[in-house]
């Protein structure tokens, strides 16, 4: 059960590894639905609005929350994304004020947080001391787009020593090979998964979800079945249906787009409320 609470002690470092990760997923599994993984930009619309409308998700059954770390060229998202992303830089977002928001977040709420954020930053804040300073602020995993299973052996090494999972993104056109790869490097690792991107191309809702997903997520399943690696799906996912739909054959569904649209669509006031009853909706189809 998910639970809210108002103790701050830090975390401890039990509470935060990365298995909290495999456990959110073996909890949905047993529940017989998919977890469901909701994506808030850290510092959008403001730092503290972002830690209240992570927590609303909590209380509307999300299972792990994905912090986004705004960065000034993030290739991999849409205009939606980048949007929320340039206003959180605007507002004076850094590496370390995503890193008070996790630790807010985490002190109230015990969901796995998935921190999520290109390299640049990273290497500039020095790859141990970043570990370091997520594996304090109650972080279970690192999720970083543009850096690829060939080049992430120095970060792999300094998350895994902080007890974080690294997780890696899949897109429709990676080959065979370096899906093999990454699975490999995921069922070495503690606590993660293989997030599955719906489709090539940048994040965004979408209507309807892309005809070939599902025998993408076969091609993916032919190298981690043996591995018995969790497989999540992101980019394009809106409603209730495609949250049904993909967790029908995969473990997880990320929802990222679509709760910056409904952020901006209401007054401060409004947020924490429709973002709680949007989650409560994802989850109850």
């Amino acid at each position: 059960m998910k639970t809210i609470h108002e103790d701050t002690t830090p975390p401890s470092h039990e509470t935060i590894h990365a298995t909290k990760i495999t456990h959110a997923f073996e909890r949905a599994k047993a529940e017989g639905r998919g977890a469901l993984i909701p994506y808030f930009m850290c510092g959008y619309p403001s730092a503290e609005q972002s830690v209240k409308l992570a927590l609303a998700a909590v209380e509307g059954g999300a299972d792990m929350l994905e912090l986004g770390m705004p960065f000034s060229d993030p290739l991999a998202d849409g205009v939606t994304i980048q949007h929320a992303g340039h206003a959180a830089l605007a507002g004076g977002m850094s590496v370390e004020g995503c890193m008070d928001i996790a630790r807010q977040v985490s002190a109230r709420c015990t969901v796995p947080l998935l921190l999520m954020g290109y390299y640049n930053p990273v290497m500039a804040y020095g790859i141990e001391r970043f570990c370091a300073a997520a594996q304090t602020s109650g972080i279970a995993g690192l999720i970083i787009p543009d850096l690829p299973p060939e080049e992430a052996r120095p970060l792999q090494d300094a998350a895994w020593q902080q007890g974080l999972a690294l997780i890696f993104l899949v897109p429709p056109t990676t080959p065979d090979e370096r899906i093999a790869k990454v699975a490999d490097i995921t069922a070495q690792g503690p606590g993660g998964f293989i997030y599955c991107v719906s489709l090539s191309g940048v994040t965004g809702a979408r209507k309807e979800l892309p005809p070939h997903l599902r025998s993408f997520i076969a091609r993916v399943q032919g190298h981690t079945k043996d591995k018995h690696l969790f497989l999540a799906v992101g980019f394009g996912l809106s409603t209730p249906e495609h949250v049904a739909e993909v967790t029908q054959y995969v473990d997880g569904a990320v929802v990222a787009s679509a709760i910056v649209n409904l952020i901006d669509g209401h007054a401060l006031k409004e947020q924490v409320t429709v973002v709680r009853h949007y989650i409560q909706r994802l989850c109850q189809k």
